[in-house]
């Protein structure tokens, strides 16, 4: 089955900046989209961004972090890169890889159902 294997995070003051990696593997076609949600304690899971397969691919990204984060992969190789950081992004973070054989992400936009495959989590924690 898909293995997503999810590094970075940590603690950063206000205003800081951080980057996140997930790496897939076994995965049983090529190209698929891949995406960050988070969640932090007492919330529900939201999506942060996602981006699809290619050189063309597109991302998209909520309208909370809209402008400070940067979505972007390498093949299999997932990366989201955090700027000015707010106590309000902490939370844990989740890779995910949709498992169908869409190379582009599938509508609607970070949608969770459409992602069959999620990483172990790592935590962001952001300090005022």
């Amino acid at each position: 089955q898909t293995h997503l294997e999810e590094s970075g995070g940590g603690s950063v003051r206000t205003g800081g900046s951080l980057k996140l990696s997930c790496t897939a593997s076994n995965y049983f076609h090529t190209g698929f989209c891949m995406a960050y949600f988070r969640q932090a304690p007492g919330k529900k899971r939201e999506g942060v961004a996602q981006i699809g397969a290619g050189d063309g691919a597109s991302p998209f990204y909520a309208d909370s972090v809209k402008g400070r984060f940067t979505i972007s992969r390498d093949n299999d190789v997932l990366s989201l890169v955090m700027n000015n950081l707010t106590p309000e992004d902490t939370a844990m973070y989740y890779c995910a890889a949709d498992l169908s054989a869409s190379v582009e992400c599938r509508w609607p936009p970070l949608d969770d159902y459409n992602f069959g495959a999620w990483g172990q989590g790592t935590q962001v924690s952001i300090s005022s």
